[in-house]
């Protein structure tokens, strides 16, 4: 009969097996051998969350949701809170810096075919995930109110009207009132809170559903001995902790040298609803989903092709029947993937310029392709693409 434990861990493991739960699920938790580096970017944006969030209550603590005193609340943020600009700088590059993560982490996951059986689910809460953080940075975008946050927060608003039915009651209860005003801007406050911390609650659903089915794999062949996988740590916590220097790196770069590259001069301004700005242009990271709004002249229909670019995402583990998962062995699907990613890119930069000429044609090829990839090439591809053998085993993989 083996001896009690008797240390203070040993008492609370008693109790609250807490500390074997951790050991099984982030320690000797199997991983494929042969993950590359963009397996990295799932821990890039919860780093990035985590300084979002925490840098977000700091900031919190200063700003006043007001028409007439949050724009002067974030200037005494800026320059005379001690350490203010650091905070805000924080705050505003880890923007950037999580939905860059989070374009990587959905591209590799589409590459590969992460989205299949049995990893719906796992597709799906990220999906919400991402949906979440679209919600949170887009009202965090309005609480500077600067001019471009009025007047995107217009734009949205006015898209808004244009669904039957829902849509004006919807406008109408945000507003709160006959336009944007300090009733609007302190239900999009507590709208950026409530759906910032929401997203920890889907963040958790997430990894849950990761550790039931397991990751998947550049081959997208599942494990089938010990020999194909790997303890969690050492090897990919050393390997998690190098990408999370180097991506580190690049954030510090963006806020101590280049705080203001990622957003525009115009919100520096502080709100005039008199003053139109020449051209409305959104943050890089709404880019893509602006150009599809514009692609259109219907108020109606662009908004109908922004909200199905999203939808149809989560159609994807069902529209795709392929037996075979990853790209790298359906060579007809990785050129169609390719252009895939370069029309997602054209519209990002199509988004930035005015809907007029060449930038409009761009966008409307690129939203055509969009959902021709979707919709047609992906269903149908698998009756006549002939794959590539897969890999009989994970090992001589590499990791």
């Amino acid at each position: 009969m083996s001896k009690p434990d008797n240390t203070p861990a040993g008492w609370l493991e008693a109790r609250l097996p807490i500390i074997s739960a951790f050991r099984r699920e982030y320690v000797d938790f199997a991983m494929p051998r042969n993950l590359t580096y963009l397996w990295n970017f799932g821990a890039f944006a919860t780093i990035a969350l985590a300084l979002l969030i925490v840098s977000g209550i700091f900031l919190a603590l200063n700003y006043t949701p007001s028409v007439a005193e949050a724009f002067n609340s974030i200037e005494t943020i800026d320059r005379h809170v001690s350490s203010g600009w650091l905070v805000r700088a924080i705050h505003m590059g880890g923007v950037s810096m999580l939905f860059a993560a989070l374009y990587v982490h959905m591209a590799r996951s589409l590459y590969y075919g992460s989205y299949k059986a049995p990893r719906e689910l796992l597709w799906l809460t990220g999906l919400g995930l991402f949906i979440l953080v679209m919600i949170a940075a887009f009202a965090g975008y309005i609480l500077p109110w600067g001019q471009m946050s009025y007047w995107g927060a217009t734009v949205v608003i006015n898209a808004m009207n244009a669904v039957p039915l829902i849509g004006p009651a919807l406008a109408s209860w945000l507003l709160g009132g006959e336009g944007l005003g300090s009733v609007a801007l302190h239900r999009i406050y507590v709208l950026h809170f409530v759906t910032a911390f929401s997203i920890i609650g889907v963040i958790v659903l997430h990894v849950a559903a990761l550790h039931v089915v397991g990751s998947n794999n550049p081959t997208g062949v599942e494990p089938k001995t010990s020999a194909d996988v790997v303890p969690f740590h050492p090897y990919y916590t050393t390997k998690d902790g190098l990408g999370l220097c180097l991506f580190l790196m690049v954030y510090a770069a963006l806020i101590f040298f280049a705080p203001d590259l990622l957003t525009l001069a115009n919100n520096y301004a502080m709100a005039n609803p008199l003053v139109t700005p020449g051209d409305i242009t959104p943050e890089w990271y709404f880019a893509p989903f602006y150009a599809i709004l514009r692609a259109v002249p219907s108020k109606l229909g662009g908004l109908i092709l922004t909200a199905g670019s999203l939808v149809v995402l989560f159609a994807v583990p069902w529209l795709d029947r392929s037996p075979v998962r990853s790209a790298r062995y359906r060579p007809v699907l990785r050129w169609a993937l390719l252009a895939l990613f370069a029309a997602f890119i054209a519209l990002g930069v199509a988004g930035m310029h005015k809907p007029t000429g060449l930038w409009l044609a761009l966008s409307r090829i690129s939203v055509a392709y969009y959902y021709a990839y979707f919709l047609i090439l992906l269903p149908f591809l698998p009756r006549v693409e002939i794959t590539r053998p897969e890999p009989a085993t994970l090992r001589g993989e590499g990791a």
